[in-house]
């Protein structure tokens, strides 16, 4: 009896460890300069106002001196959108806007892949 109860314990706490992985849109972000935290702050009220954010990302930045702030967008640490910005852009609102709609297809676009995967044989970290 103390093992069922046992057993039925241990299920239920990987249950509410699974359910607390599966939290959904946080986006978060990792820029450093002035320029990538206002790109950061337009693509969010971009996703915001046209989607319901049911997956997370990841908005990182690298400054360079020579070549300007590189800014990329992860989903589960693979890269959807990826650019050079100029730290005196003017108008980082329309660059962010086109990054968020750009992401938000990309994201729809593997949604739909995902749909025709033959995954019968193998889970999906095996191929």
């Amino acid at each position: 009896m103390k093992a069922v109860c046992l057993c039925v314990a241990l299920l239920a706490s990987v249950q509410v460890h699974a359910d607390e992985a599966e939290l959904k849109g946080f986006i978060t972000n990792n820029t450093v300069s002035r320029s990538g935290q206002e790109f950061y702050r337009k693509f969010c009220e971009r996703l915001n106002n046209t989607s319901t954010l049911d997956f997370n990302l990841a908005v990182k930045e690298r400054p360079s001196a020579r070549w300007g702030i590189l800014v990329w967008v992860e989903q589960d640490n693979h890269p959807l959108y990826r650019r050079f910005l100029q730290p005196n852009v003017n108008d980082m609102e329309q660059t962010a806007y086109e990054a968020a709609d750009f992401v938000l297809q990309e994201i729809n676009r593997k949604k739909v892949e995902a749909l025709f995967e033959d995954t019968i044989d193998l889970a999906k970290d095996e191929l």
